[in-house]
């Protein structure tokens, strides 16, 4: 089941002579300025238009607990894909596309075979957890607002989850890559980022330590699809099932649970014992390996392809 290296060959060997590490890291501070300006506009702006319609001096936690507020999360990731169409078309002289894989384009078979793999390995993981802490009760969201939100909710977080696959999984593997042939370097180095990044202040040690072991997984699966077929597709689908899982279906944080239709135990609340963290970080584990199996095994009907240009 190892992959055949072919396609992310192809895929990092694609750069041009203006992808040099001093150029790579003025690409990312681009980026993240333009990440941070964006989320700072819409954040800043919804809370002020927040607080107009209510008539009231909210503040910007009391706009980002709102339902607005989670859209205007999920918006704000658009920064991201600004900040890199500048970096590539000033920095690096290449196309958008170029970060998408080897044929310039999503893959649509990818795509769909990473969704439907992570929404099945998603029901197994709700299985167990609720197994393992059977309290979900029903959202507070009407199924008919549901219904009505339930595209917005989709396309934003389509933006979120490709910004966030663009960025780690493109933009930085494909250009560390480019200049460092170890694996530690080019894939440990974006996936290690990525996994900081989940680290959550209001959790305890324990929870944090699971949360990220689970992130973890979830970046080797995402990071092992790139290099089993040079493009980013089967990453995208995969990252969007995952996240309208929790966003739509059963939330397990307390933050983000305005759209769900059922919420599970918060795991940033407190009652989580240390073998419930170790218990919650086995699942997710575990999943993410039978994510790859479902994604990258011979026999697999939903065995994902190397694009091809």
């Amino acid at each position: 089941m190892i992959p055949d290296p072919a396609a992310f060959e192809r895929y990092r060997l694609t750069l041009n002579d203006k992808t040099t590490l001093p150029r790579l890291l003025f690409g990312s501070a681009i980026v993240i300025l333009f990440w941070v300006a964006t989320t700072m506009v819409v954040l800043l702006g919804g809370a002020y238009l927040f607080a107009l319609w209510q008539a009231s001096s909210g503040t910007v936690q009391d706009f980002m607990a709102s339902p607005a507020g989670i859209l205007a999360a999920l918006a704000s990731f658009a920064g991201i894909w600004i900040g890199l169409w500048v970096a590539m078309r000033w920095v690096h002289r290449e196309p958008l596309t170029a970060l998408l894989g080897v044929s310039r384009r999503v893959s649509r078979s990818g795509f769909l075979r990473g969704l439907a793999a992570v929404l099945i390995t998603s029901l197994l993981s709700e299985i167990l957890l609720y197994m393992l802490q059977p309290g979900i009760a029903r959202g507070a969201i009407g199924f008919s607002t549901w219904l009505v939100f339930l595209i917005p909710i989709i396309v934003l977080t389509l933006l979120q989850a490709s910004s966030e696959e663009v960025l780690f999984r493109g933009y930085f593997l494909r250009g560390l890559a480019s200049r460092f042939q170890n694996p530690f370097i080019w894939a440990l180095l974006p996936g290690l980022l990525f996994t900081s990044m989940h680290w959550s202040p209001s959790s305890s040690a324990a929870i944090n330590a699971c949360v990220l072991a689970s992130i973890a997984a979830f970046t080797l699966l995402l990071t092992l699809l790139v290099y089993a077929t040079g493009n980013l597709g089967a990453a995208f689908g995969v990252h969007l099932g995952n996240n309208l899982t929790g966003f739509l279906l059963i939330s397990h944080q307390q933050s983000y649970n305005s759209f769900a239709l059922f919420n599970a135990k918060p795991l940033e609340g407190p009652g989580w014992t240390t073998l419930d963290a170790v218990i919650i970080a086995a699942i997710g584990i575990a999943c993410s390996l039978l994510t790859i199996l479902l994604l990258l095994h011979p026999r697999s009907p939903l065995k994902v392809e190397p694009d091809r240009p």
